[in-house]
């Protein structure tokens, strides 16, 4: 009875600190679940500073991290694998296109110009300001997973 009465308990507990968590997790079928945030890897630039040396330096293939305000959105691409198309403002002043592949990662539906949105991804440099793409899992599990995050929900 007592390792019953345990069990009851550590299950509520349990399920206690999955509600608390802040912030939700959209995975690529929808469900939505609890995250919490982990370090990201060494190779990691995460500041608008690196954004803006992988720019002057006309690098790609950068793993960054980074936030934004959206200051226009754009119609889909549908070539190939379909991709949300989003232009991202940062506090530098500079403006980068994020590229949120659909058909792996669900679409954020209310994303709106004025929003602001994290993001983490594998940056491409390009003459416009570059792009950010990789905002989703690597179904191969080839490639540094990303994400994207909006107004408390992480998409992915």
């Amino acid at each position: 009875m007592k390792k019953v009465l345990l069990l009851i308990l550590a299950a509520g507990f349990a399920a206690n600190e999955f509600l608390e968590q802040d912030s939700t997790f959209v995975s690529s079928k929808g469900a939505q679940g609890s995250t919490t945030s982990s370090p990201l890897p060494p190779n990691t630039q995460s500041n608008d500073q690196a954004l803006n040396n992988a720019y002057q330096n006309r690098q790609s293939d950068v793993q960054v991290n980074g936030s934004g305000i959206v200051i226009r959105t754009l119609a889909d691409d549908k070539k190939g694998s379909q991709h949300q198309r989003f232009l991202v403002k940062l506090s530098s002043g500079n403006t980068i296109l994020i590229a949120h592949n659909i058909d792996l990662a669900p679409r954020i539906n209310a994303l709106r110009e004025g929003d602001r949105v994290q993001f983490y991804g594998e940056y491409e440099w390009n003459e416009k300001g570059g792009v950010v793409h990789w905002t989703h899992r690597d179904p191969r599990g080839n490639h540094e997973n990303g994400w994207l995050k909006h107004k408390g929900a992480t998409y992915q």
